[in-house]
């Protein structure tokens, strides 16, 4: 059995949800339908993550981005990465400055766009490895070092990267291990019919959409230590550790399909960011519990840029999604993690 939350506990998570629907409404102002992706953009924030969005060219990735930015009165900036662009374009460089007054010379660090709340690095992967690295560091460490000095970025930070899944010819794929960096991998699909009319009717009239901010990033931060705060069963625990472990084929409790489909699989970050994007969406739903079906949900978007399919699986036509999708038959939670879902009344 679950254990009620304190009532304390179960108001904060109300109002985490609601501060989160009001996000959600004003981003569909603009947004047509992509709700999914909305939401685990909306997690992502909550988790204090970075996320990849991937998705054929006009689905509206950048402004929906940007609009994100206008509701949360962040600091938003843009940085288109082309073949051409250095570390210095993104991070900021030194300059020689000369007093007006005195004639004295000292450098001075100039700040690159990387100094904003929110940073859109559209087509991440145009851009030489040399660049990508820069911008990993600020990711992971949320700071940068331009002349062996280190310049701390501003609270929130978020990288919200975009990726053409066509036209690969003269791209830079991403690593393993700067993959590894994001929370999510958010797929961005085609619209649905009515949504798709929907989407003309809006922008090939005359009215434009406003969106007005509804949270500040102070109240985000304070929406990010919630997340933090909410509890965990350990058979929750176990249930992400199986599920990574599983992705593994050299670890002895992976599967037979996962030894003859994967070349690598996922490492513990990948467990601790379905924990903690479990525990947002848990908030998200007004529960101040995570439930197995948290986690379960959530596992496609956070394993799969985590798993590297092989040639055999390539030639089968087998992705690393569909890895995912048998994990998830195969690895199933404690049975305590099931019937605490079952008191809560979620799921089955």
């Amino acid at each position: 059995m679950t254990q009620a939350a304190p009532r304390t506990d179960v108001e904060a998570a109300r109002r985490y949800s609601e501060a989160f629907s009001l996000l959600k409404s004003q981003i569909a102002r603009v947004i047509v339908g992509q709700e999914a992706v909305v939401e685990e953009m909306m997690l992502a924030l909550g988790a204090r993550g970075h996320a990849i969005l991937v998705g054929v060219p006009g689905l509206a990735k950048t402004l929906l981005v940007r609009t994100l930015a206008q509701a949360l009165q962040l600091d938003f900036q843009r940085i288109q990465f082309t073949p051409d662009l250095m570390p210095a374009d993104i991070t900021g460089s030194e300059v020689l400055h000369t007093d007006p007054a005195s004639g004295e010379r000292s450098f001075r660090f100039l700040r690159g766009p990387l100094f904003a709340n929110l940073v859109l690095a559209d087509e991440i992967n145009r851009t030489p490895p040399k660049t990508q690295a820069a911008l990993l560091e600020a990711m992971q460490e949320r700071q940068v070092t331009v002349g062996g000095r280190r310049h701390a970025l501003p609270e929130p930070f978020f990288v919200l990267a975009t990726q053409n899944p066509i036209e690969q010819e003269g791209t830079y794929p991403l690593p393993e291990a700067a993959l590894d960096r994001f929370l999510f991998l958010i797929k961005v699909d085609y619209p649905e019919a009515g949504e798709e009319a929907e989407i003309l009717r809006r922008t090939t009239g005359s009215e434009e959409q406003s969106v007005e901010p509804v949270l500040s990033a102070a109240e985000l931060a304070h929406m990010q230590a919630l997340v933090r705060s909410v509890p965990v069963a350990d058979s929750l625990l176990d249930y992400a550790v199986a599920l990574s472990r599983a992705s593994r084929p050299s670890d002895p409790s992976a599967p037979a399909y996962v030894k003859q489909w994967v070349t690598w699989g996922a490492g513990p970050r990948a467990s601790q960011n379905l924990v903690l994007a479990a525990k947002a969406r848990a908030l998200l739903r007004g529960r101040f519990h995570v439930a197995a079906e948290d986690i379960a949900a959530l596992a496609p978007s956070v394993l799969r840029h985590r798993i590297l399919t092989n040639f055999a699986a390539e030639a089968e036509g087998v992705t690393s999604d569909a890895v995912v999708a048998r994990l998830l038959q195969s690895v199933e939670p404690h049975r305590s993690a099931l019937d605490g879902d079952r008191a809560a009344g979620i799921g089955s």
